[in-house]
C-alpha cells in the first residue's frame, strides 16, 4: 500500500458506520452513561489551558523551594547500619527474635524464627545538631547540620516495585502520575528549552517499578520525566540521523506540528497538544540539552569535590549534573541509584561489604551536592530529598529458614529514615523515633504521603487543593491521605 493509498484508507476509516461500531467496543449504551457523568471526565485541558499550565506556575502560597532533587536509593539500604543508633540491639545479637515481632506479621523472605542483629556500623554524633550517622559515612558528617532527618518514616508496601510506586506516584497500583509531573504539571518549568523534569539513573539497571515511576500517569504526558544520561548522547535519538542537517530537521518538525495541529482541530484530542509540545521541545533540547549535560567544561576543583569523571556514567556525575540542571531552571530531577537490596545472600548483597561499598559510591557526592548548591546559594531555594522505598528489619533474615552466609536484613515497612535539606527545611533537624530494636516507629511517625504533602508544601501547594479531573473525580498524588510534616518546615 503506497502512502497516499494509506491515507485514503484511513480518512475513509474515520467515515465509515463499520469503522465506528467496530472500534466502539464499549458499546453505544456505555457512552450515553458516560453523559450522564459528564463523560467520565472528558473535559480535558483545551490549547490554552495547557500552554497555560506549562507557563504561569501559580501556587496556592509562596514557595519555600523552587525546584527539588529527589535521590532515591532503589533497594532500601538499611537504616540501622546508617542513621538509626540502637544500642540495646547490641545486647540481643544473635539471639532469637522475640515472638512480638513476627505475630502476625509479614515479610518478604524471612520464616521461622531468625536472629536479632546488632549493627554492622559504629555510630557517633555529628555537628552541632548531634546528628547521630555511622562510620559508614566518611563525607556527609560535614553537612549533618544542614539535613532533616525523619527517622520513623513507614509504608504500606513490602516489595520493591510496588512501595516505590507508592513513595513517588502515591499509589502502589500503576497508572498515577509522578511526584515529578505534579510538579512541573502545576510550576510548569523556568527553561522553555529545556523539560521541567529530567531523570539520571545509575547502578546498571532501572528501578524495580520500572519508568513508570517517572511517567505521567493521566497527566497530559508532556508532563512525564525525561530520562537522560551521564555517557554518550545525554538522551537517546537527541542528534540528528546522518546527513539531515537542522534546517531539514526544523522543516520536518514543523510539518509534524502542522499535521498534528490539523489532528486536534478534527478531534480536539488534548494529548494531541502534548505531542506538538514534545516534538518542538525534542528541537530545542538538541541545543541546551547537550550544553548543559557537558560537564567536562567544569573546573578541576568541582570535578574533585563530586569525584566526577567527564565520560563515565556514575551517580557521582549524576549529582554533578542534577546541580547544574536546577542551575538551568529545570523544576524536579530525579536520581535513581540501584543496587542496595542487602538480603546477605551474596558478598555484594551483603551490610558488612556491599553495602559498605554502595555507601562509599554515594557519599562523597551526596556531600559535594549540598556544599556546592551552599557555595552557589541555590541550597536555600532547591530542596534536596533523600530516600528509599521502606526500611530494613533488626533481625537477621534467614530465607526459608536457612541462615544467609553474609550478614542481611529483609524488608520492613514499620519503620526506616529519610532526609530533606535545603529550600525551606529546617537545619540540624532530627524528627521521629523508633523503638530500642529500631522495629516500630513509636514517637512523629511519618506515611509517604504526609513526606509527599510536605514536599508539594515546600513548593507553594496544598496536597488537598491540588487535584487533577479524572474519569469523574479530582485525583491528588496523596489520594485521601497525608499531613504535612510541619515540623520539618523552617
Amino acid at each position: 500500500m503506497t502512502p497516499e493509498q494509506e491515507l485514503r484508507y484511513r480518512h475513509t476509516e474515520f467515515e465509515t458506520r463499520r469503522h465506528f461500531l467496530k472500534q466502539c467496543t464499549t458499546g453505544l449504551g456505555m457512552m450515553a452513561l458516560g453523559t450522564l457523568f459528564g463523560s467520565c471526565g472528558s473535559d480535558k485541558p483545551t490549547d490554552e489551558q495547557v500552554k497555560a499550565t506549562l507557563a504561569d506556575g501559580k501556587t496556592h502560597f509562596r514557595p519555600r523551594a523552587k525546584s527539588v532533587i529527589f535521590i532515591h536509593l532503589c533497594g532500601s539500604p538499611s537504616q540501622l547500619e546508617l542513621y538509626d543508633y540502637k544500642p540495646e540491639l547490641e545486647k540481643l545479637d544473635g539471639k532469637p527474635c522475640p515472638p512480638s515481632f513476627l505475630e502476625g506479621k509479614k515479610f518478604a523472605f524471612i520464616r521461622g524464627v531468625p536472629d536479632m542483629l546488632a549493627s554492622v556500623g559504629k555510630f557517633n554524633q555529628h555537628g552541632q545538631s548531634g546528628a547521630w550517622l555511622s562510620d559508614y559515612w566518611q563525607h556527609l558528617p560535614q553537612v549533618a547540620d544542614e539535613i532533616s532527618f525523619m527517622r520513623a518514616m513507614y509504608t504500606d508496601q513490602f516489595n520493591h516495585a510496588p512501595a516505590q510506586l507508592l513513595m513517588h506516584t502515591g499509589s502502589a497500583r500503576l497508572g498515577r502520575p509522578s511526584l515529578g509531573s505534579w510538579a512541573t504539571y502545576g510550576l510548569g518549568s523556568e527553561n522553555a528549552n529545556l523539560p521541567g523534569f529530567m531523570v539520571l539513573t545509575s547502578g546498571g539497571n532501572t528501578p524495580d517499578a520500572g519508568k513508570s515511576i517517572w511517567g505521567s500517569g493521566f497527566l497530559p504526558s508532556v508532563f512525564q520525566g525525561v530520562q537522560c544520561r551521564s555517557e554518550g548522547d545525554p538522551v537517546l535519538f537527541l542528534s540528528d540521523p546522518k546527513g539531515v542537517d537542522r534546517s531539514l530537521r526544523q522543516k520536518a518538525i514543523n510539518a509534524l506540528s502542522e499535521v498534528n495541529r490539523q489532528q486536534y482541530e478534527e478531534f480536539r484530542d488534548p494529548e494531541t497538544l502534548a505531542r506538538i509540545a514534545q516534538y518542538e521541545m525534542a528541537f530545542k533540547m538538541q541545543i541546551s540539552v547537550p550544553e548543559v549535560m557537558d560537564i567536562s567544561k567544569e573546573p578541576a576543583y568541582i570535578h574533585d569535590l563530586y569525584g566526577a569523571q567527564v565520560g563515565k556514567a556514575s551517580f557521582a556525575n549524576n549529582c554533578l549534573l542534577a546541580r547544574k540542571l536546577v542551575e538551568q531552571g529545570v523544576r524536579f530531577v530525579q536520581l535513581y541509584d540501584w543496587g542496595w537490596d542487602t538480603h546477605g545472600d551474596s558478598k555484594g548483597n551483603s551490610l558488612e561489604h556491599g553495602l559498605r561499598d554502595k555507601v562509599g559510591q554515594i557519599d562523597r557526592p551526596i556531600t559535594a551536592l549540598l556544599m556546592d548548591l551552599k557555595q552557589r546559594g541555590l541550597l536555600d531555594e532547591t530542596l534536596i530529598v533523600w530516600g528509599t522505598e521502606f526500611g530494613r528489619t533488626p533481625m537477621r533474615e534467614n530465607r526459608q529458614g536457612q541462615k544467609m552466609p553474609f550478614k542481611g536484613r529483609d524488608h520492613h515497612t514499620d519503620a526506616f529514615t529519610c532526609w530533606m535539606a535545603g529550600g525551606g527545611v529546617r537545619r540540624g533537624f532530627s524528627m521521629g523515633e523508633s523503638d530500642e530494636f529500631g522495629y516500630f516507629g513509636l514517637k512523629d511517625r511519618t506515611h509517604i504521603h504526609d513526606l509527599q504533602a510536605t514536599i508539594l508544601h515546600l513548593l507553594g501547594y496544598d496536597h488537598e487543593q491540588f487535584t487533577y479531573e479524572f474519569q469523574g473525580r479530582n485525583f491528588r498524588l496523596t489520594d485521601v491521605a497525608g499531613k504535612v510534616v510541619k515540623n520539618v518546615i523552617a
